[in-house]
């Protein structure tokens, strides 16, 4: 089902047919849509016709140190409902990582997620959301502010802050769409451990994204390769901008 009012603010935004677009989104933000995620997410591939859609299937709260094993095919999403029901469809491809996983449809599904296995770390330069500039992609930000905006762990790990990345690896098992497992060992997000809150709106100060709304959700649009590349250029000068140490 295609929502068109929905489809004229998400072009009106700045989508266009052949975006690569990121997508992390909060779906009661919209008010009542009919037909729900199925229809965001028909809406949003009616926009893409020779485009790709990413949706973060991330599964940190329920693939822990306790309980570290990640199905590609069965582990749910903690990140809403919108990933949850895209992740499902048919064609639609998962990156196999147990932590951060992306889900993927279009012209570079494929292409985008299939190294994210060979990262060691949540957002490593092979994982979906590092290799967003790479593809001209952008980051949609749709109805969930701008703080949950999961490429800036990538940043982080690019950018080598000491506040990122844990100092040992965690073991986890992968379970593939076969069924076949895989042992592998990563490194473990370990910022709320060392005491810090994220701030990546501060992003706002150095680069701003398109703004408009979509239905009734507040939505920003970024254009990866210069959101990163002002990033960057600010942990250069200073390791803790986009953190704040937890009072």
């Amino acid at each position: 089902m295609i929502n068109e009012k929905m489809k004229n603010d998400l072009v009106a935004l700045g989508i266009k047919s052949d975006d690569t677009i990121l997508m992390h989104s909060s779906l009661s933000s919209l008010g009542y849509v009919e037909g729900g995620a199925d229809t965001v997410i028909d809406t949003l591939l009616d926009i893409l016709t020779d485009g790709t859609l990413l949706i973060p299937t991330l599964s940190y709260a329920t693939v822990t140190a306790d309980s570290p094993v990640f199905s590609i095919k069965d582990t749910p999403s903690c990140v809403g409902k919108i990933g949850n029901v895209f992740r499902e469809r048919e064609g639609v491809i998962r990156s196999m990582h147990p932590t951060h996983s992306v889900a993927a449809y279009g012209k570079y599904a494929k292409e985008i997620t299939e190294g994210h296995i060979n990262t060691n770390t949540p957002v490593g330069e092979l994982s979906p959301f590092a290799l967003l500039p790479k593809y001209n992609g952008k980051v949609l930000m749709l109805g969930c502010t701008i703080r949950p905006n999961t490429s800036f762990h990538g940043i982080e790990e690019k950018a080598g802050v000491w506040y990122a990345l844990s100092k040992d690896k965690r073991e986890y098992t992968l379970i593939d769409e076969n069924g076949k497992q895989i042992k592998k060992e990563y490194y473990y997000h370990y910022i709320g451990e060392n005491g810090f809150e994220q701030r990546y709106a501060r992003i706002e100060n150095l680069y701003k994204p398109a703004y408009g709304k979509v239905l009734e959700a507040d939505c920003y649009l970024f254009e990866a390769a210069p959101m990163w590349e002002a990033a960057l250029k600010a942990i250069s000068e200073n390791e803790e901008y986009f953190v704040e140490k937890r009072a």
